[in-house]
């Protein structure tokens, strides 16, 4: 079900980037502020945007819902009919499937980011997340025998893409692809695609912290988007922003974690030792698009502060602020041009 939370009414996000409403000064255009949240893809979707008219708002937003519930149709591990899975069980040693056009786009984004980061990204480790989605389920560290044997069908190498013929091949049977570090912010950026299709370019598409803008709302220069406090997210946010037709993510165990004998594991795994994080750390990439922000903020959260920010710097456009725990004080590394982004905190954030 749709919800219009209409006229200005903009509430927290559920991860750590936060957009947060400011005054704003007489709109210089008839524009009129609209909110919209849907359930997608297993997370909450928020869409804010402005319209001349309230039907305008409510075909828009309907249109870029559906289009990520069409994406969570491909890309969903949970979803046994979707092509992911199809692929993944149909996929082996000398049997190419084929791909429909989305999943080559995206399934070729994904290599690219495990590539470039040595795979730290790595959209083959689905078969280590499945045993932490488990282990979390039962409070309960992931058997040894069964994590060795999934990190051995890991390895993004392993996957073929032959753009000519359309097909995708996995080398290894029972090899699974997990696309949950980087469709979120694909589907941001498409469902921007659509409202701009509807005439509406005055937008901010939330994905639950992966956060991609559009023009910015009328009189101002940019939508201002909160970060949240390392070991506090639900307190006020510590950094903002100021971004437009840009996207930013952050990734972090704020939310998502289990803590065993004092350890606390997050949800997001390194591919190479098959073990959810174990630093507490937050990190918001900046970048053109969704899709880029999400894989790199996965990347770099494994890769930690040093390494990952020679990442973001050889990586075109893209800027990223780190914060981790050292005995128990956030300490923040930066890439060289975060700065640009930052703005001072609104006074009604105070």
């Amino acid at each position: 079900m749709q919800t219009n939370l209409r006229a200005g009414m903009f509430g927290a996000c559920l991860l750590a980037a936060i957009p947060v409403a400011a005054a704003e000064p007489a709109p210089v255009e008839q524009l009129e502020r609209y909110e919209f949240f849907q359930i997608q893809m297993g997370t909450p979707f928020k869409i804010t945007l402005y319209s001349p008219d309230e039907d305008t708002a409510n075909t828009a937003s309907r249109a870029a819902f559906r289009r990520v519930k069409q994406l969570n149709a491909i890309f969903s591990d949970y979803d046994p009919d979707s092509e992911t899975s199809q692929f993944c069980r149909r996929s082996g040693p000398g049997k190419p499937v084929a791909l429909g056009s989305e999943m080559q786009h995206v399934l070729t984004r994904a290599i690219a980011v495990s590539q470039a980061s040595e795979g730290a990204f790595d959209v083959t480790v689905g078969p280590v997340v499945k045993l932490w989605r488990k282990a979390r389920r039962k409070q309960r560290l992931p058997d040894a025998s069964e994590l060795a044997a999934a990190r051995q069908l890991v390895g993004y190498q392993l996957v073929r893409i032959d753009a000519a013929a359309g097909t995708g091949e996995l080398l290894k049977p029972g090899m699974q692809l997990d696309f949950g570090g980087i469709v979120q912010g694909y589907a941001a950026d498409e469902a921007l695609a659509v409202l701009r299709r509807h005439s509406i370019k005055r937008a901010l598409i939330d994905a639950s912290g992966d956060v991609v803008a559009g023009d910015p709302p009328p009189g101002r220069n940019g939508w201002t988007i909160g970060i949240g406090a390392l070991t506090k997210p639900d307190e006020p946010p510590t950094h903002f922003l100021s971004l437009k037709n840009a996207a930013v993510a952050t990734s972090g165990d704020a939310y998502q974690a289990l803590e065993i004998d004092g350890v606390r594991y997050s949800h997001i795994v390194d591919p190479k030792t098959g073990v959810g994080l174990t630093r507490r750390s937050s990190v918001t990439v900046v970048a053109a698009d969704g899709i880029t922000v999400d894989g790199l903020s996965t990347a770099v959260s494994v890769l930690g502060p040093e390494r990952g920010l020679q990442l973001i710097e050889r990586t075109k456009g893209a800027d990223a602020l780190c914060v981790e725990l050292h005995d128990g004080k956030p300490r923040e590394f930066r890439s060289r041009n975060f700065g640009a982004y930052e703005v001072q905190q609104p006074v009604e954030a105070r």
